[in-house]
């Protein structure tokens, strides 16, 4: 790659007020990610008194009943919710970005509340992807009516943190 090539691609990555940078995005989102996990999974916890979804698949995986895998099963838990967290903060920064021709994302009032819809409807999104794909094909488990109710919950919760905590530090 030519250096006058290289010097565009850094002026394209550089930090302004209007655009923050992939990585302060992704940075900011992953953070949020692990701040809703915590609590998506102590709103969880109390009410189904199991482990997340990350239990019963590791010991599919690896052998041994899901009680096995306690702290293993909330770790992964907390990192695949962390990393959904930086996805979300990459795809909700240009959301907000591009709600005025500057690049400006509004008041701080409102960019907080289209964060935080923004954040529910990707904890919804999540929650089908779970249920459909993680539970029912992967680990071949179709949750209770009961169950499936605070899974999706716990998931709303997710997301309302998550983009509650992006908006208001983006």
């Amino acid at each position: 790659m030519s250096q006058q090539r290289r010097d565009a691609l850094d002026d394209a990555y550089e930090p302004t007020d209007a655009r923050p940078t992939n990585r302060r995005e992704l940075g900011l989102g992953a953070i949020g990610g692990a701040v809703a996990t915590v609590a998506m999974t102590a709103f969880r916890m109390p009410i189904s008194r199991s482990l997340p979804p990350t239990g019963p698949f590791l010991a599919k995986y690896l052998g041994g009943e899901p009680g096995d895998y306690g702290w293993e099963a909330l770790a992964l838990h907390l990192g695949y919710g962390t990393a959904a967290g930086g996805v979300f903060g990459g795809l909700a920064a240009r959301a907000l970005g591009a709600t005025t021709p500057d690049g400006d994302c509004g008041s701080e009032a409102g960019r907080e509340a289209r964060a935080t819809a923004l954040g529910v409807a990707y904890g919804l999104a999540l929650s089908a992807f779970g249920v459909r794909v993680l539970l029912g094909r992967a680990l071949g488990v179709d949750l209770d009516p009961d169950e499936r109710l605070v899974f999706h919950l716990s998931h709303v919760v997710y997301g309302l943190t998550l983009g509650t905590w992006f908006g208001s530090n983006v």
